[in-house]
This record gives structure tokens, sequence and C-alpha cells, in this order.
């Protein structure tokens, strides 16, 4: 038999949009409601991959021509970077993983952005004919004077919302295909700004590319200017103000994104989006270059190496080691990188190809041969 989501899925495609059925992840009742002409969703889950891959699963399968959905979601800490940026140059990887927080590319553009359980993240869908970013962000901005009419809140032409006229509470991105779109943007309402902080600052020194850059902002959450915000009361009024914008009648219905009864083929896509391959190797062709500190016991004058490299695909293209002869043997310097030569641009898997070089060593060339791996590798973040 259909899956209830099928059904209200296979309404959606005919344009029916009455909503006939909805089966609600914690309960097998159905959900009434014949008037309205969208859908209002929220997720249970706070898994990065698992909804950024709803996204996908809905902007793939939903035919959004006069319809329209939202999805409500959140996760624990992540950072999120835009289809067409360098995750080495926007976010401290050392840093997070030693905290353990995930890192995701999203399919859409735009800058990288820092999710907690304190950030409310928005997807407004589409079809293409009907994308409206502003009319979108409205939505939230009138939820919010709504809830707080002391709060100063606009959305400004790079469609952020700001607060105060400098705090950004609000960063956006979007995707558009054939026929439907999706707007994201996300919402501090309680955000760990601590660790935003920590995380979002360059992971390498010295890459040269033209991936997209992130523009900072001073940031700022809801509750530091509405103490009494509770979270909610924030989620009623976004879905309200949807509703109230765009004529509709709906509630806000629980879904399990991993749930591949309701989404078929969702876990391929989650997959995906894990995978080494779509996260790094997504990353668009960059340089490095930079000069390592070569010092030890024998030699306290500062030395330094000069390291190149060419990364395509996220993994090393080209590796070129100048370091003085008279601290190693050009041979050793030569060998180090010709075991680069291939290998994923990571700190994991370029210690993996060094350490047989190294086992081939012993006493002084042992350890500066020894003492240059390491600093290639802390130049790989």
């Amino acid at each position: 038999m259909m899956s209830q989501v099928r059904r209200t899925f296979s309404l959606l495609n005919q344009r029916a949009c009455s909503w006939s059925w909805f089966r609600s992840s914690s309960s097998s009742r159905l959900l009434t409601d014949s008037g309205s002409t969208g859908l209002v969703l929220q997720s249970q889950s706070t898994d990065v991959y698992q909804n950024l891959a709803l996204e996908d699963w809905i902007d793939a399968n939903v035919d959004l021509q006069g319809c329209g959905v939202l999805l409500l979601w959140r996760n624990q800490p992540a950072v999120v970077i835009g289809r067409h940026q360098n995750p080495w140059t926007e976010c401290n990887l050392p840093a997070m993983r030693r905290a353990g927080i995930s890192l995701a590319r999203r399919r859409s553009g735009g800058g990288t952005v820092f999710h907690d359980l304190g950030n409310l993240n928005l997807t407004f869908f589409a079809s293409k004919k009907a994308y409206d970013r502003q009319r979108n962000l409205k939505v939230v901005t009138e939820a919010l004077r709504r809830l707080c009419p002391g709060l100063d809140v606009q959305a400004t032409d790079r469609f952020d919302i700001i607060l105060n006229g400098c705090y950004k509470i609000s960063g956006t991105a979007s995707r558009l295909s054939r026929k439907s779109s999706y707007h994201h943007c996300t919402l501090l309402h309680s955000a760990d700004r601590s660790a935003l902080s920590s995380v979002l600052r360059p992971s390498c020194p010295g890459i040269q590319s033209n991936a997209t850059p992130s523009v900072p902002s001073p940031v700022a959450n809801l509750i530091d200017h509405a103490p009494s915000l509770q979270w909610e009361e924030l989620l009623d009024a976004l879905v309200q103000q949807y509703n109230r914008e765009f004529g509709l009648r709906s509630s806000s219905t629980l879904i399990d994104p991993s749930d591949e009864s309701m989404f078929p083929g969702v876990g391929q896509m989650e997959a995906e989006l894990r995978s080494w391959d779509w996260i790094f190797g997504k990353t668009p062709k960059f340089s490095v270059e930079t000069q390592l500190e070569l010092t030890d016991q024998q030699t306290p004058a500062h030395r330094s190496a000069h390291l190149r490299m060419e990364v395509k695909s996220g993994r090393i293209e080209s590796c070129q080691l100048d370091v003085p002869a008279d601290w190693l043997p050009v041979q050793l310097s030569g060998e180090l990188s010709g075991v680069l030569l291939g290998e994923r641009f990571c700190p994991h898997r370029a210690a993996a190809a060094f350490s047989a070089l190294l086992r081939s060593e012993s006493g002084e060339s042992y350890k500066r041969l020894h003492h240059l791996c390491d600093a290639v590798l802390t130049a790989m973040g």
C-alpha cells in the first residue's frame, strides 16, 4: 500500500493542493486540511546530513507548481558551507575535530554558517516562478515584530536579517532548479556564539582560490535582546505568519527525514552528503603556498622551507618542497613531496603516507624528516 506521505506528495504532483492525507511520524492518525495550498513540516532529526537530504528529496520529488512547503529544522553543532566554498579557508577543521563538530556542504550557494540547537533553519520551497526571497524573509521579520514589538529587525539587500541596524541574526542561501526553488535561512535564537567564533576561521595559511568567500558580520542571538522569547512561541509565530502571508491554513507536522517508507531514496541522498568526495572533493581547485619553520637542537638559528601545492577535487595534484640542502638532503624532501601526489589533502591520509618514508630513516635524518612531515601536516589543517 502506498504510504500516507507518498499519497500526500502524489496530491502535490497532481496539483490538487488539498492535503487530504499526511501521517505524522509520532502517530498514525491522518491530518486533514482540505482548504490549504501549502504544507508546514518540522523535522524531528537534529542530524545535519539527514535534514539536508530531506531538502534534496523535496526539491527532487515534489511538483511545487502552485503549492508551497515550509520546512523547519535544527541541528546538533555543525558547520555548513556553501556549494562552491573551500572548507579549509572557511572553518577551523582541527578545532572542529577536537569538539566533535560536523562539517557539511549544502547544495545551495552562499556563505558558511554555524548550526546548533539554538539556531533555527527555515526552508521555503516553491515553484521557480513563485521564488521570492524578500517575501519569505518578510514572514520572519513580521513574525518577530508581532512577538517582540520592541525589536528592530530588517531584511537587507543581501537577503540577511539585521537586528538593531548592525547585528546579523539570519543568513540566507537558495537553489533554483528547472521548475522548482528553495530558499533557506538561519535564525539565531540562542546559539553558542563562542563556538561560532572559534570554528569560523581558516584552517590553513596561504590558500589561493576562486571559491566563494564568506562575508564576516557581527552576529547576535534574539534572546540577547528579547530574553523572554521562548523557542516554541517563536516556532508558532513563524507558522502563523507563513499561513498569514500565503493565505494558508497549515499546521506544523512532525516528520522523520530518515524514514525511507515516507521518503524513498532519502538514505542514498544522505550518504552522498556525508561522503568525503562531496564535502571535500567538491572544493574548487586551489593552491597552497606557505613557509614552514625548520628548527632543531642542531640548528637553533631560524631556517625555513617553502611549500607549494596544487589541489584539485580535494586531492594533491602537485607538490613542491624547497628545503635547505644543508638541513635535509634534496632526495629526502623530494621523496616526501612524491608520496603526497594523488593523496587527499588531509592530514590523516598524509600522515599515513609519510609513515613508510619515516621508517626508512634513522638518526638525525629521521628527526629532521619527522619535523618536516609535522610542519606539512600542520599546514594542511
